[in-house]
């Protein structure tokens, strides 16, 4: 189970639920001796830092984090907006910031993501609520799970590796399928069409076709 990490203890109100909703496993802890001697055997996935209440000591938690020999826990910290700008001399510190008070919502998208990425490196490739595990071929959408066939899941991973970019029916065709593949054109838009109709009717715009030329996966990168 995914461990994560919560300073001060005061904090834990605001965000036990949001945890519990991911499933995750949490500890409250207000300094680093409580954080060292509670630390799981396989390492904080992740760890939330209030700062509003001691900035001073909520950054040398983070600190601590940051310089652990094995430091890949992705730190997500809590701020009001008044303390913002103390965060603009600690941006090694942290990997993602959330304004309080936030929403749940945010919350729950913003450790989403961040739990994701600290689990896998790059055995994960996301976009926005899209996460793909190359290694074990699973791909959900706000944490439901996709049911995909093999090509499905293969052109939505070739699609999701270069957010933004166009893809002609052509280079699709002979980068998935392969160029000793027969098919027409006509394959790539039956497969985008259930793609589409699987990532459900609230994403199926994630992925966008441009008239005349093909697909993408997101935003162009000029918009």
């Amino acid at each position: 189970m995914t461990s994560v990490l919560v300073h001060p203890q005061g904090a834990a109100t605001a965000v036990a639920k949001v945890l519990d909703l991911l499933g995750a496993s949490w500890k409250t802890v207000d300094d680093t001796t409580e954080a060292a001697g509670s630390e799981p055997s396989g390492g904080w996935a992740g760890a939330i830092v209030a700062v509003d209440d001691d900035p001073e000591r909520a950054f040398e938690l983070a600190r601590w984090v940051r310089s652990r020999e094995q430091a890949t826990t992705s730190i997500l910290m809590l701020v009001s907006a008044e303390l913002l700008p103390e965060l603009g001399d600690h941006t090694t510190l942290f990997d993602d910031f959330c304004l309080t008070p936030f929403h749940p919502a945010e919350l729950e998208a913003r450790l989403d993501h961040l739990l994701i990425r600290s689990d896998g490196d790059d055995a994960i490739i996301t976009y926005g609520p899209l996460s793909l595990n190359v290694e074990t071929y699973q791909a959900m959408i706000d944490r439901r799970p996709l049911d995909l066939t093999y090509m499905e899941y293969e052109l939505l991973r070739y699609l999701t590796a270069s957010p933004g970019k166009v893809f002609s029916r052509e280079i699709l065709l002979s980068e998935v399928w392969g160029y000793d593949y027969y098919g027409g054109a006509r394959t790539v838009d039956v497969h985008i069409r259930r793609l589409r109709s699987k990532l459900g009717e609230e994403h199926a715009n994630l992925i966008s076709t441009v008239r005349s030329v093909g697909y993408r996966l997101g935003q162009a990168k000029w918009t």
